[in-house]
C-alpha cells in the first residue's frame, strides 16, 4: 500500500525556527522544511553580512524566490544586474544562472525553494547554531561545493560575476 506524504500544520512566532550558519555566509532561520510541507517547498529567513557574494549558480530542480525583508542586494540574473531593495522580489526559475551581492548592512531575505528538494544541499552546507552561539563562522565555499556535489540542489557554474568580488 502506498502512503501519501501529508504536510504538517505549522505556526511559528518571530524568531522561531531552527537556526543554522550557512557556509556561504549568513544565518538562516528555517521556517518550513521539506518535511513540514510534504516536499512542496523550503522556506527560510537569511540574515546576511554586508558584501556577501554568491558564485554564479543555478538550482536545477527548484525555483528560488527571494523577498527582500530589509537592506538591499545586487542580483545578477541571467547576465543582467538589478538592485533590489526591501519589499522587492527576485525569482530565479530552475536552471537560470544567478548570483547576488549584499550591498547594505542588515540585509535579510525570505528565501523560498519550490519544490523543497534543495533542502539537502542547504543542510549539508550549514550547521546548527546553539542558543549561546552568535553564529559567527568562516565562509567556506569548498563546503558549499561539496554539499552540492553530494546532495544536489545547486550547480556552481562560475565565480561571482561582480567586479572586485
Amino acid at each position: 500500500m502506498e502512503t501519501k506524504k501529508v504536510a504538517s500544520a505549522l505556526v511559528l512566532q518571530p524568531g522561531e525556527g531552527a537556526r543554522r550558519w550557512f557556509f556561504g555566509g549568513g544565518v538562516q532561520t528555517w521556517k518550513a522544511t521539506e518535511e513540514d510541507t510534504a516536499g512542496a517547498f523550503l522556506l527560510f529567513e537569511d540574515e546576511m553580512a554586508l558584501n556577501k557574494v554568491t558564485p554564479l549558480h543555478t538550482h536545477p530542480d527548484s525555483d528560488e524566490t527571494m523577498y527582500i525583508l530589509a537592506g538591499e542586494i545586487l542580483m545578477n540574473m541571467d547576465g543582467a544586474e538589478h538592485r533590489v531593495a526591501a519589499g522587492g522580489v527576485t525569482i530565479a526559475p530552475r536552471g537560470v544562472p544567478h548570483a547576488f551581492k549584499v550591498t547594505q548592512e542588515g540585509t535579510r531575505v525570505l528565501c523560498l525553494h519550490t519544490p523543497g528538494g534543495a533542502q539537502a544541499f542547504y543542510f549539508g552546507a550549514s550547521e546548527p547554531i546553539g542558543a549561546d552561539d552568535d553564529g559567527a563562522r568562516v565562509v567556506d565555499f569548498d563546503r558549499i561545493r561539496e554539499s552540492g556535489r553530494v546532495n544536489g540542489g545547486i550547480e556552481i557554474i562560475g565565480p561571482p560575476p561582480f567586479p572586485g568580488a
